[in-house]
């Protein structure tokens, strides 16, 4: 039995997908907030339980023989992201469970500038502590974060951002397949794997040229200083946390932590990953 937490989300239902494809539904379990959303995966067989984060007699219920437990990190910050991955890792070590692989990312750092990577970090020395065999999927950064930014560069022309680094953006789709393939073939990777990224480390001037062989018309790509790009935000209605954690990817993709580049996710998938333009002309044709 594999158990998939978060299944109705981005990665977790595309993994669940892809899951299914290789092995009998039957054997893949869906822990999900509101089974209501995964009808249809239990439509096709999946077994579909109640879990909730906040909740930890509902985890180990879920997690009930898993050999292995797929931990899609949740879309919090500071402890109680970390909280949250601590109550999933004692309810799997409750359960039984016999390898956890989480989706980490690469970066993932106790000092880095981005705090995500610094919850990551916690979560991976969790994992290192909880005495199950682990392993910490250090994801490439996820391209629909590039796409969010260049929302408005969609209309404008301009790409109108802090001043960046080269980061290797990597799609949903890549990353679910070769999750699955790790999970069917039951965790070829001890402790974290290397860094799971598209083919190319791309910063916003780059992106500029991309967007505009890919449409056509022209872009630019205009530097915004840090605290004119946060008060923006914040004039956008978001709460200062969010403000401030978007303005840490920038210092982190300055500092170079999401420009390695490895071949890793294309030997797992047995092709290249989706370029940037790739995406990028998917997500704008849609």
């Amino acid at each position: 039995m594999i158990i998939v937490t978060g299944a109705t989300g981005k990665l977790g239902r595309r993994t669940v997908e892809r899951l299914v494809e290789r092995v009998s539904a039957d054997r893949v379990g869906a822990s999900v907030r509101d089974p209501r959303k995964a009808k249809d995966l239990a439509d096709r067989g999946v077994r579909v339980r109640k879990g909730s984060f906040d909740d930890p007699a509902s985890l180990a219920h879920s997690f009930e023989g898993a050999e292995q437990l797929l931990l899609v990190s949740l879309d919090r910050t500071g402890e109680e992201c970390v909280s949250g991955h601590r109550a999933a890792i004692d309810a799997a070590v409750q359960a039984g469970v016999g390898r956890i692989l989480y989706t980490s990312q690469m970066g993932a750092a106790h000092d880095s500038r981005f705090p995500a990577c610094r919850d990551h970090a916690a979560t991976e020395d969790l994992l290192s502590a909880s005495g199950l065999p682990w392993t910490a999927l250090r994801n490439g950064f996820y391209a629909s974060s590039a796409l969010l930014f260049l929302q408005s560069a969609r209309h404008t022309g301009d790409i109108a951002l802090p001043a960046d680094g080269p980061v290797a953006w990597t799609g949903h789709d890549d990353l679910a397949e070769a999750t699955a393939v790790i999970l069917a073939e039951e965790g070829r990777f001890e402790g974290p794997t290397p860094p799971l990224t598209g083919p190319a480390a791309l910063d916003f001037d780059t992106v500029a040229e991309i967007a505009s062989q890919a449409t056509g018309r022209p872009f630019t790509r205009t530097v915004v200083p840090d605290d004119a790009f946060r008060e923006q935000v914040l004039k956008h209605g978001a709460p200062t946390p969010v403000a401030d954690l978007m303005l840490s990817i920038f210092a982190a993709a300055r500092n170079g932590e999401f420009a390695a580049v490895d071949s890793t996710l294309a030997e797992l998938i047995g092709r290249e990953p989706a370029t940037f333009r790739t995406q990028l002309e998917r997500a704008w044709a849609a």
